[in-house]
């Protein structure tokens, strides 16, 4: 079982992954090169590193992101694209347990329709360790993010990483 924790929200481009990050902490928030706290609701908290804007994006490799850190649970956008399954292979190889919110539909796609996965990532998810759940990127983050925290809250809980 992994002992570290990815968790991703993978979309195209404006699907609304950074607007679910920012949801998530109540605020702006960016990537730092430091481990931050994030606030689980009833004065609990766990130590997150964020990677806000995806690495696809920034043109960057998230090992070289992360660094040396070595952070339990990292939250990351993933750009859905070619260089995406870089990103995952990454924390595969990490050892970390991968959930993931694919925004499918995002938030700018003129559809309510989902798009078909013509690169495969949904089958190399789910063929490691992971949960994957598709949400409609369209639709209020309120519900998704809720789903996030209660996720990180269990999976850190069992792990005794839950600060009071």
């Amino acid at each position: 079982m992994s002992e570290n924790l990815l968790v991703a929200v993978i979309g195209k481009g404006n699907s609304g992954k950074s607007h679910t990050w920012n949801t998530l902490f109540g605020k702006t928030v960016r990537t730092r090169k430091n481990i931050r706290r994030l606030d689980l609701g009833s004065g609990k908290s766990v130590d997150v590193f964020l990677v806000s804007g995806s690495p696809e994006e920034r043109k960057r490799y998230v090992g070289d992101i992360i660094d040396n850190k070595k952070p339990r649970i990292v939250l990351c956008s993933i750009q859905y694209g070619a260089k995406a399954m870089d990103t995952i292979r990454w924390f595969v190889e990490n050892d970390y347990f991968i959930f993931v919110q694919w925004l499918n539909p995002g938030f700018q796609d003129n559809t309510d329709k989902a798009y078909v996965d013509h690169l495969g990532l949904t089958e190399k998810i789910l063929c490691k360790e992971s949960i994957l759940g598709i949400r409609n990127g369209r639709l209020p983050a309120v519900r998704r993010v809720s789903e996030i925290r209660d996720f990180i809250l269990g999976w850190a809980e069992s792990r005794e990483l839950v600060k009071n």
